[in-house]
């Protein structure tokens, strides 16, 4: 299995940062897009590192935000094969709160009945190789930062994200920013025991840029300080107050930045 960072907030190379995530992965029988960013930053950067994506076969959407599916119209352009999975509910309105204003943060609705895009209620196995899951329970560490984050209905809860399970020689876990809660979605995935954690965690507000609080960090070190064996790459929406924090505390936790690679 390798990961490549092709849309993240920060660069130490040569391709270009965008707050956003897309992460292009091979595996033994697979072509996988896991996010896709929100504009042509994807395209750009993964011409550059030579990826073809007209042959990726297989596309989770983690969530109904445009920083992660923003370029599905413009994938679509270039892949007219590959099976984009998506939640049901990932279409539906999505928005941010800032004082009295709420800002459209959610996906191309009319892309919805697109004959290439899936849509899933839940959990849902694609193969022997590939699981996705939701997560319902999100009581433990449940960040503060998603307060400013609602649906058409109020508060978001979130039952339009999912995370994959890709399960090969080691068994990896794909997150977008886990707003059910990096501990909660460890919780659920323990029965396929990952020992690779790729994700973000969303503690911190992209628009204030103020990070969640050190008593919620302390609890997040608590929960995830049980699993050793398990390599932690956080990125994103976890943001690098939180991350340096965190792996302070937690030596098997590393920051994954646009352009880096994972090989398993």
């Amino acid at each position: 299995m390798k990961i490549t960072v092709l849309v993240e907030n920060h660069t130490k190379c040569e391709l270009k940062a965008k707050h956003g995530l897309s992460l292009y992965i091979e595996t033994k029988k697979h072509k996988i897009l896991f996010d896709l960013g929100s504009d042509d930053t994807l395209f750009e950067n993964a011409k550059i590192r030579g990826i073809d994506l007209s042959k990726v076969d297989t596309v989770i959407v983690s969530h109904g935000h445009i920083d992660h599916g923003g370029a599905i119209n413009r994938f679509l352009q270039i892949n007219s094969t590959a099976k984009i999975f998506v939640q049901r509910k990932a279409f539906e309105p999505h928005y941010s709160k800032i004082f009295f204003m709420k800002i459209n943060v959610g996906i191309d609705s009319k892309l919805e009945t697109h004959p290439q895009i899936i849509l899933i209620n839940g959990d849902y196995q694609i193969d022997e190789e590939l699981n996705l899951f939701t997560v319902s329970q999100t009581d433990k560490c449940y960040s503060t930062v998603n307060d400013t984050l609602y649906d058409r209905d109020g508060k978001d809860k979130f039952s339009h994200e999912q995370s994959l399970i890709i399960t090969e020689n080691q068994t990896a876990l794909i997150m977008g920013c886990g707003h059910a809660g990096i501990v909660n979605i460890m919780n659920k995935a323990n029965i396929y025991q990952p020992l690779i954690c790729v994700g973000g965690y969303h503690l911190i507000n992209p628009i204030t840029k103020k990070t969640v609080s050190t008593t919620l960090l302390n609890a997040i070190v608590q929960e995830l300080q049980i699993y050793t064996q398990t390599r932690f790459y956080t990125c994103h929406c976890t943001g690098i107050e939180a991350f340096q924090y965190l792996s302070q505390q937690i030596p098997n936790m590393f920051y994954l930045s646009c352009g880096q690679e994972i090989e398993v």
